[in-house]
Formats: C-alpha cells, sequence, structure tokens
C-alpha cells in the first residue's frame, strides 16, 4: 500500500469509533476491550494527551494517543491498519509525537507491547526505542509486557 497521500492530524471525538475498533482489533485482540470509544473520547479531549489520526480521506487508517507529562510522556498507544503496514505511517506517527515532546520539553517517551509482539518490538527498536524491562501480568494478568523508552535528550 502506498500511503503517500495519507494526512495526519489531530484526532476528533468524531474518531474515536474508528480508534477504539483499531485497538480491539489489532492490540487487544485475545484481552478485554479497554479501549472503548468512551475511553477514546476522553483521551481526546483531555488536554494532558495528544490523540492523532493518519487518515487516506476520510479512513482513519492509523493512529496514536500519547499522554504528556512535567518530564516524560507515554504512547499509550498506536495502530495502523495491516494494509497500511510497512509503508512508514507508523514512523511518521512516531516523529509527530517526538517533535510534539520536544516542543513540550519532554525528556522521553514510554512504550509497552505484548512480548509476543515480534513486530512492535522490530518497530520500536527501528525507531530508537530502547528495552527496559518486563512487567509480567501486565496485560489482563495473563500476558508479559516489554516496556522501552525513547531518550530525547541526553543523558536520559
Amino acid at each position: 500500500m502506498v500511503a503517500k497521500n495519507v494526512m495526519i492530524r489531530l484526532a476528533t471525538p468524531d474518531d474515536a469509533f474508528a480508534i477504539a475498533s483499531m485497538s480491539r482489533d489489532l492490540i487487544e485482540t485475545g484481552l478485554p476491550w479497554t479501549w472503548t470509544p468512551e475511553r477514546v473520547t476522553r483521551n481526546i479531549r483531555n488536554r494532558n494527551i495528544s490523540t492523532v489520526v493518519a487518515c487516506d480521506g476520510e479512513e482513519v487508517v492509523g493512529f496514536a494517543i500519547m499522554y504528556f507529562g512535567d518530564e516524560d510522556s507515554h504512547l499509550n498507544l498506536i495502530a495502523i491498519e495491516p494494509v497500511y503496514q510497512r509503508a512508514g505511517l507508523g514512523q511518521r506517527l512516531i516523529d509527530w509525537c517526538k517533535k510534539s515532546c520536544l516542543v513540550a520539553g519532554i525528556a522521553r517517551i514510554d512504550a509497552e507491547f505484548r512480548i509476543t509482539n515480534r513486530s512492535a518490538r522490530a518497530f520500536y527498536r527501528k525507531c530508537g526505542f530502547r528495552e527496559r524491562a518486563l512487567m509480567p501480568g501486565y496485560y489482563s494478568g495473563v500476558e508479559t509486557a516489554v516496556t522501552m523508552t525513547l531518550p530525547l535528550r541526553p543523558g536520559v
């Protein structure tokens, strides 16, 4: 899939159902659905959270949700529809998040993913993230998470 015409923009509450559905289908598979449209809408409206979407025309084909703290940020979720994967959209979303962090003076971005998700591990490494720790039972008490961090300043 060629993704050069895909635009990235801030999400609106109208995007919540598409984001929540992608989370359910692409991230939370086999786990309880926790990123419901209501939760996504709350995140979109939260001034400490940036939710961005990648759109092909009117269709949401990817998204990232990131919390901003004082010194660090947390990438809560990121996903790309399978037919758009490996076309650079994930990197574009991470770049958007990084630029936002640099403007806000954030020192690092933290993220986690399921230990069984090899493609996520490769993606985060490619984006410059470093592995930090394992968190057994992180996902619904049944699956281990790998935590990673992306330093945005020297010495972090």
